[in-house]
């Protein structure tokens, strides 16, 4: 015999998974944005396509999904677009970034920092200091140069041209900067690996690894570095160092909705 309190809670299960089947669609619709059919939908969140066809007008009817009257393929919804850029909104790099910072720390005893573009550069704006830390160049507020760092050189190659120009100009002007093939190089050597390794470019005997952070349109974030004594950080782009602050990188793009450009 059925209770009372199952009878309540009957109606109450059934709305909790209505929305759960409802949010699994929208995330569908956003993964294979910007439209899909629904075949390719339904197959995609494993649903039936009659049960999926249903949701969908029921997503259509509130905002959140719509249907192009040309293809009938089905996309986001501008209520569904309004909730996403709210969200993007609160999202900040360093916050994002800082407790994948102090867990990279923790795994390499090395000292790790975030650096995002300012008005004069690449600008250190949070580090996680190791016990051997190597502060001299990882202090809040330091700005580094763009091609005799392993971090400004991230920043050239994945921000646009007429914001590292100046920058770049300026540095290229100095005694023993790169050439342009040299830097072309580089630049295409940091987007295959996601990675860039430099030995002793900006302080001898210390090395650094940096790699890029996205958010949503694949735009550069900002950039997390690795650094450390030559002594006993080798900034090996095949090494475990690596692998773990690529691991981050990837961790903290994703939260912010970004993506490598291709």
């Amino acid at each position: 015999m059925t209770s009372e309190n199952d009878s309540a809670g009957a109606p109450r299960r059934q709305k909790v998974q209505a929305a759960e089947v409802g949010t699994d669609i929208l995330k569908g619709l956003a993964e294979l944005a910007p439209a899909t059919s629904l075949s390719r939908l339904a197959e995609h969140v494993g649903m039936p396509a009659s049960k999926v066809h249903r949701y969908l007008q029921a997503l259509i009817a509130s905002g959140f999904a719509e249907q192009d009257a040309t293809t009938n393929h089905y996309g986001l919804g501008r209520e569904a677009l309004l909730v996403g850029l709210a969200a993007i909104g609160r999202l900040d790099v360093v916050k994002v970034s800082m407790p994948h910072l102090a867990e990279l720390r923790d795994a390499l005893n090395e000292t790790c920092f975030l650096a995002v573009w300012g008005n004069k550069g690449p600008t250190v704006v949070h580090v996680e200091q190791a016990l051997r830390a190597v502060t001299l160049v990882t202090q809040v507020g330091s700005v580094l140069p763009l091609l005799g760092s392993s971090t400004g050189l991230v920043f050239n190659t994945y921000l646009p041209e007429t914001e590292t120009a100046f920058l770049r100009d300026e540095e290229l002007a100095q005694p023993g900067a790169p050439d342009a093939a040299e830097l072309q190089a580089q630049m295409t050597q940091i987007r295959a690996t996601g990675l860039h390794p430099v030995h002793g470019l900006l302080m001898p005997g210390v090395n650094a690894l940096s790699a890029p952070l996205f958010a949503t349109g694949s735009k550069l974030a900002g950039v997390i570095t690795v650094v450390g004594a030559a002594s006993v950080f080798s900034a090996d782009t095949e090494g475990s160092a690596a692998e773990r602050l690529h691991q981050a990188a990837e961790t903290i793009s994703l939260r912010m909705g970004g993506r490598p450009p291709e």
